[in-house]
């Protein structure tokens, strides 16, 4: 198994929206990095991290799961979607999405800033300033995190 985060503007999709509708398409990622963690990494069953991203503050919310292998993000051939690429062919994809399965919302926030502060996680690639809207994060600060979120 392996742990990832994965970031979302609350505004867009939020914690409370996954948990609403208990599963969902990762969809709309447009970075090669990031869908290639989805494409040639992610397992079902793998834990994440989810991270609201562009709010006040920043930061870790909840916890959710892979829950697909990964399959053609379907918006890329969508003209009237706003992940719409008319590069993409239908019989090669460019884009790639896994579903993501809420588990649970965290008992508090845990802050970018507050993970700052704590030497157990600096060396995490959310704290390198990766703007990597999915990324791998090691088992330890996976767990550090969660166990901050409960303290």
């Amino acid at each position: 198994m392996k742990h990832w985060l994965m970031k979302s503007e609350p505004d867009a999709f939020s914690i409370d929206d996954l948990e609403r509708v208990g599963i969902e398409p990762w969809d709309g990622i447009r970075n090669y990095q990031a869908r290639n963690y989805m494409r040639d990494t992610m397992s079902i069953g793998d834990r994440v991290l989810f991270y609201h991203s562009n709010a006040k503050p920043p930061g870790v919310v909840g916890l959710a799961e892979v829950a697909s292998e990964p399959y053609p993000d379907p918006t890329q051939f969508d003209p009237g979607a706003k992940y719409y690429d008319p590069k993409s062919d239908p019989a090669d994809p460019r884009w790639i999405l896994v579903d993501v399965k809420f588990v649970a919302k965290l008992p508090r926030l845990v802050s970018l800033d507050e993970l700052r502060h704590h030497p157990e996680v600096s060396d995490m690639v959310l704290l390198s300033r990766s703007r990597l809207s999915v990324q791998p994060v090691d088992e330890k600060h996976f767990d550090f995190i969660v166990e901050l979120a409960r303290a």
